[in-house]
């Protein structure tokens, strides 16, 4: 089975940064797609960033250009995601999730995980 676990969550001051990990079992790595979403409360989740197995590249919503990082570490299976100058409006739940296919796309997520907190303080 599938599992994605996050990690690197908690509370942190306006301004600071997080890396937030991401532990895939249960499949080849670099057979899915994987990246991150967030969930505000009293928000929809929205897409943050996804990796490309295909063609190693990254993909940014626009509204997270610039400040948000995803990297993948193949050898040990895991995904991060790295948050800087964070901000009040970044408080969220942020959950790891991979794509049945090795090339993001616009089509939601197959696979999730638990989810992390983060919350920002300001």
């Amino acid at each position: 089975d599938v599992q994605l676990v996050e990690s690197g969550g908690g509370l942190v001051q306006a301004g600071g940064s997080l890396r937030l990990s991401c532990a895939a079992s249960g499949y080849l790595f670099d057979s899915y797609a994987i990246g991150w979403s967030r969930q505000a409360p009293g928000k929809e989740r929205e897409k943050v960033s996804c990796f490309s197995w295909s063609d190693h590249t990254t993909h940014y919503a626009d509204s997270m250009k610039g400040r948000f990082t995803i990297s993948t570490d193949f050898a040990k299976n895991t995904a991060y995601l790295q948050i800087d100058n964070l901000k009040p409006e970044d408080t969220a739940v942020y959950y790891c999730a991979a794509l049945r296919s090795n090339y993001c796309s616009d089509r939601e997520y197959d696979f999730w995980g638990q989810g992390t907190q983060v919350t920002v303080s300001s």
